[in-house]
């Protein structure tokens, strides 16, 4: 474990939960995060969940849904019990979570904001998400995602 850990890996440890870290040789030259870490970790992309920040009727809100999915902004709304959702500006969504584009992590976030995990994540004994910084993922049970978010399960993706 590094000397330093994301807060992301402070809030595992926390609250004593079971992961893995799971590094890779991040290309500084991608936007493509969620399909450079499917690759690089030779992972399903259905079991390999990206993190987005979207903005419910002005409140930010966390959606984590599946790489191989979009995040369906009407269904977050709802699931947020809201009407209107829209993706949350980059430098936005940085500077609530407190982390980078493309190591955005659901877990340890600067602000606590509402988090809703797509259902899919149930049907995995672990799935994959961002430990906090570029090149690095965590792989955890999804109830323990769940929990340590305080997200509630809906269903938010679309194709």
């Amino acid at each position: 474990m590094a000397a330093a850990p994301t807060p992301a890996i402070a809030s595992l440890i926390r609250a004593k939960v079971s992961y893995t870290l799971r590094p890779y040789d991040h290309d500084p030259r991608t936007t493509a995060y969620g399909d450079e870490v499917v690759a690089a970790l030779g992972q399903d992309p259905a079991r390999v969940f990206k993190t987005l920040v979207a903005s419910v009727d002005g409140t930010l809100v966390v959606g984590v849904v599946p790489v191989a999915a979009h995040l369906d902004l009407k269904a977050l709304a709802a699931a947020a019990g809201g009407k209107k959702a829209a993706m949350a500006p980059v430098a936005e969504a940085e500077r609530s979570s407190g982390y980078v584009a493309g190591g955005i992590s659901p877990m340890g976030q600067r602000k606590m904001l509402t988090t809703i995990v797509d259902r899919s994540a149930s049907g995995f004994d672990t799935v994959f998400v961002s430990a906090g910084r570029r090149g690095l993922q965590v792989e955890l049970a999804p109830a323990d995602l769940v929990a340590v978010c305080r997200a509630r399960v809906a269903a938010i993706a679309g194709d």
